[in-house]
């Protein structure tokens, strides 16, 4: 018997400001239910460190967060979406649970993720899709993308898990393991 399909997703992605994972300057969260994005949004992020390392990738600064709250000050906000999600979505999803955990212990924040749902792999068995990189997946599905914009890429992971649900593939089968 197949287990059900999971019916509360939150879609996750976030752009770091240097090498280590508690650097979060963005994240953007989508929340679905019943395959339907039901909301979403973006926030920039006030890492713990002043140095930012890969704004050449994704354009942030710290002139652009400087003022933004830490991961503890918007933590608030974000448990209410987390709370309650089966999975979580996120393109290369190792990457992102390292940062939401990283994250969570910097602020001495006691949070238990649900599992997360790599949408690389889901590509690679949904679709047989290769390269698998973001927008690589996002063309061969036709999936509006402005890569490396955390909003506009946890859009793409919830939109390639909405995808997959419509096409009865079992997400499940693509999560990390713990």
């Amino acid at each position: 018997m197949r287990a059900a399909t999971p019916r509360n997703l939150v879609a996750i992605d976030f752009e770091t400001a240097d090498y280590e994972p508690d650097s979060a300057c963005a994240i953007g969260i989508i929340k679905i239910t019943a395959g339907k994005v039901v909301s979403g949004d973006h926030f920039l992020i006030r890492p713990p460190r002043r140095d930012f390392v890969f704004t050449y990738i994704h354009g942030i600064s710290w002139a652009h967060v400087h003022k933004k709250p830490t991961f503890s000050k918007l933590w608030p906000v974000l448990e209410p979406i987390l709370r309650g999600a089966d999975y979580i979505l996120a393109h290369n999803a190792s990457f992102d649970r390292r940062v939401l955990r990283a994250c969570c212990a910097h602020a001495d924040i006691p949070f238990q993720s649900p599992p997360f749902i790599c949408t690389v792999n889901l590509a690679r068995k949904a679709w047989s899709i290769y390269p698998t990189k973001l927008p690589d997946v996002c063309s061969q599905l036709g999936i509006a993308l402005n890569h490396h914009d955390a909003g506009s890429d946890a859009a793409a992971c919830a939109n390639i898990g909405i995808a997959a649900l419509e096409l009865g593939f079992p997400i499940e089968s693509c999560a990390l393991a713990t």
